[in-house]
């Protein structure tokens, strides 16, 4: 067992230990792999342990990626910022955009959808730290948010999505979480269809299980620190 099977191991490991601290069933817990500057041999790696979600920041790293990643069975999250002019690019390689901010954004893929006579399936992105330096739909926002995209039939609303506060005080992170929950009760009372929670990293994996995550997106954990900015992966015009 290499060192990336070892860590996938030890991360599903984690996964199963919180289900049962917080009495849920580990088979409803998806590990996303973030794959963000990592090398294709290396998600291969990865995707040979039967993990089969990975989720990608750069339109720049789809492409470049897509060629040695296509024969083997796997699905492509978007989850990073997407920029307005990438949507045709991106849209080319994910399953599934996890970003999905605004209204413009939307409206967007959208009408680049209707071009191609296609639909995917998206998340909406909340900004529950209330940090001015994240992406993400405001909580006070997210209910008539999601109510106006809905009447988007391209998009296919499966879930919401957050990035909880970086915090040593586990309690602040744990606020983000149940917040996103609280969220997601209110839209599934008014019948929008945001069965999936991503949300949870390498750090803060129990506690989006304690309060609901169905998607954890693990990159550090699994595959060791990022490179430097000079990485050939990074080597995407801003």
């Amino acid at each position: 067992m290499n060192q990336i099977e070892e860590n996938i191991a030890k991360i599903k490991s984690r996964i199963k230990k919180a289900s049962n601290d917080a009495v849920r069933n580990p088979n409803e817990i998806k590990l996303l792999l973030a794959t963000k500057t990592v090398e294709p041999q290396n998600i291969l790696c990865a995707l040979s342990t039967g993990v089969i979600l990975i989720g990608e920041n750069k339109a720049q790293e789809l492409k470049n990626k897509f060629e040695k990643l296509q024969n083997t069975p796997h699905q492509t999250h978007f989850i990073g910022h997407l920029q307005t002019n990438k949507i045709q690019e991106v849209i080319k390689y994910v399953d599934c955009i996890q970003s999905v901010d605004s209204f413009k954004l939307a409206a967007k893929i959208q009408s680049r959808l209707e071009l191609e006579n296609k639909t995917i399936d998206i998340f909406i992105q909340i900004n529950t730290s209330f940090e001015e330096s994240k992406f993400g739909i405001s909580p006070s926002l997210a209910i008539k948010f999601a109510q106006s995209i809905r009447r988007l039939d391209r998009l296919n609303i499966k879930g919401l999505m957050t990035i909880g506060t970086f915090s040593a005080e586990k309690e602040k992170t744990r606020k983000c979480f149940q917040l996103l929950k609280q969220l997601q009760l209110q839209l599934l009372d008014k019948n929008i269809p945001v069965e999936e929670l991503s949300m949870g990293m390498s750090n803060d994996l129990e506690i989006a299980i304690e309060e609901g995550a169905t998607i954890i997106r693990v990159g550090t954990a699994i595959f060791g620190k990022r490179p430097y900015p000079d990485s050939f992966y990074w080597n995407e015009k801003k």
